[in-house]
Formats: C-alpha cells, structure tokens, sequence
C-alpha cells in the first residue's frame, strides 16, 4: 500500500498550525450546557514554527512527585486522579473540527483501571455536525475529549500557575493528542497548548499559544515549537508540565525544562481565566493527504491532571 504524503518530520508547522487554531475554541465545546457562548469558527494566522535544537531526555513511565513542588512555595490547587467519576470536567459530545473525522461520545470517555482513557473506534454514529451546528450527521470514527469546570490564572494573587499531567499518548496514523487549556470567546482569554502529539509522529511534541483582543482573531505568530524527544511517548506513561507566568511560559518533560517562551503576546495572557483540556482527534490538518484506509485507532491514557500556584 502507498504511504500517503506527509509533511517531513518537525516541519508540519502549516498542518499544526491549522489543527490547533482550528481547536483553540475546543473549550467552549460543552455541547449540552454552554451553546449559547460558543463562537463562529476561527480563522488560522499565519505563523512560524521553529524546533528545538535539543532532543529532550525521557524517563520511560516517570513518576511524579508533589513534593517537587510543595517543598519549593508551591500550593496544590486543583487534583484529578481519575480514581472516581468525571464529576470536574465537561465531557464532550458530538462532531470536531472541519477536517477532524470523529464525533465525540461519552462512551469514549471512561475512567478504568485508574485512569481516563480517551479511545477511537472505527464505528459507525450519528450525531451533532460540530461547532454551533446541531444538524444530525453520520460518522465513521468516535473518540473522547473532556473540559475541565475549573479556571486556572495566572495574575496578580497567584503570578505562578504549574499545570502537571501524566499521559501516555495514542499512538497510530490518523491519531492526535491534545493536552491544553483556552479561556472563553477566544482568544481573548489566551489558549496554551503545553503538548500535541501526532499518533505516527511519537518522539515529538509540540507547543504553543494564542492571544488576540478581537473574538476570533489570533495575533501571536512565531508561537509553535517541535520539541523531539529521545524515546516513544506513546510507549509508556511521561509528565508534562506547563509553568505559566506574567512574562514566560515554560515547558517541562519528566521533570526536566524543554523550552521557555518569552515576549510576543505572553505578557496579554496574565489575569485570563483558561480551563484544562484533554482531547483525541481522529483525522484533521496534522494529516495531509490523509489515507483512511492506513488509519490505527489508540487511546490516550490520563493518569492525573494537577494545577498549583505560587507567589
């Protein structure tokens, strides 16, 4: 069978860029309770990725411990160990994105055996188009995605915001792992995208950010950036961290720094409020070309999500 065409490896910056401004409005997507708020679908800016010069080192399944972050003036704020019911978090229902093949299903969205696990099937539904759009259409892939209920902040009270979660990411062709947060009528509140992972692309992640004053209009460019890593992430558990402050957003992978981001629009998203995302895509602009018929379907696995602050 032919392999379909793919951008070269850390140079899908105009597929990523589509994919995750296509997606910063992804939080408004409570499609059963928060309709009324949601926006008219965003237009991409035109930006430029970059990569990261150094390949990041992994600790195969890390384990992450509090007291990294305690014993050093940090405040645990908010804590999901998916060892309950998904009574914090927004489950969502219904179509993605233009270009995404999937309609989100609760049945998709589970908690087993410890943690969330968010899984595409290749099956058959109907269900609400997308965005803003209720008209009932057919499906041929499902997969999950949940929003958090609560805010996060960077401001004036608490100038530091740690976000920690521990994922193993899907693996597979036609696979898209999303950890970020965004605030509402975006970009106004900003969007952080602290980790996308493509599912035939595993030893890379990406990151970046959005900010713009006009609802549905982004003005930071430059913000994406590939970062390989040494080994597959979808081979085990690994711990991302997103540290968010007045003039940096910087970026951790097992306990070590990747990148730091500074300047551009960083500053403008101090005081917004965002809400932590976690999403599977099956489909959509990080696949050029895409060729159903190599599509693998995976599941991302959630261990914990963790939010703490300090001065």
């Amino acid at each position: 069978m032919i392999k379909p065409y793919r951008l070269p490896k850390f140079k899908a910056m105009k597929t990523a860029t589509w994919l995750f401004f296509l997606l910063v409005c992804a939080l408004l997507l409570s499609f059963n309770s928060c309709k009324k708020s949601l926006p008219s679908q965003p237009q991409p800016t035109p930006t430029v990725s970059q990569t990261n010069p150094i390949t990041a080192t992994t600790v195969y399944d890390y384990q992450f411990n509090d007291t990294s972050l305690t014993n050093h003036g940090w405040t645990k704020t908010f804590e999901d160990n998916f060892d309950g019911d998904l009574s914090q978090w927004n489950v969502w229902t219904g179509g993605g994105f233009p270009g995404e093949l999937q309609c989100y299903e609760s049945a998709n969205t589970q908690i087993l055996n410890g943690s969330l696990q968010l899984t595409a099937q290749q099956q058959t539904v109907t269900g609400p188009k997308g965005i803003s759009n209720d008209t009932l259409t057919t499906f041929n892939y499902t997969s999950g995605g949940v929003q958090c209920k609560t805010g996060i902040s960077a401001n004036a009270s608490t100038p530091k915001v740690r976000i920690v979660t521990r994922v193993t990411i899907a693996a597979g062709y036609g696979m898209g792992t999303y950890i970020w947060s965004s605030g509402y009528n975006w970009p106004t509140n900003g969007s952080i995208e602290w980790s996308t992972s493509s599912g035939d692309e595993t030893h890379q992640f990406h990151t970046n950010y959005s900010y713009g004053t006009v609802v549905n209009q982004n003005m930071a460019t430059n913000a994406i950036e590939f970062n390989p890593t040494d080994a597959d992430l979808s081979a085990s558990y690994h711990v991302y961290e997103m540290e968010w402050t007045q003039n940096t957003l910087t970026s951790y992978l097992d306990g070590k720094m990747v990148q730091s981001k500074t300047g551009g629009d960083i500053p403008d998203l101090f005081g917004k409020t965002e809400y932590v995302t976690l999403n599977l895509t099956v489909g959509g602009p990080l696949y050029t070309d895409l060729n159903t018929g190599n599509m693998q379907m995976g599941t991302a696995y959630v261990d914990f999500v963790k939010v703490f602050t300090s001065n």
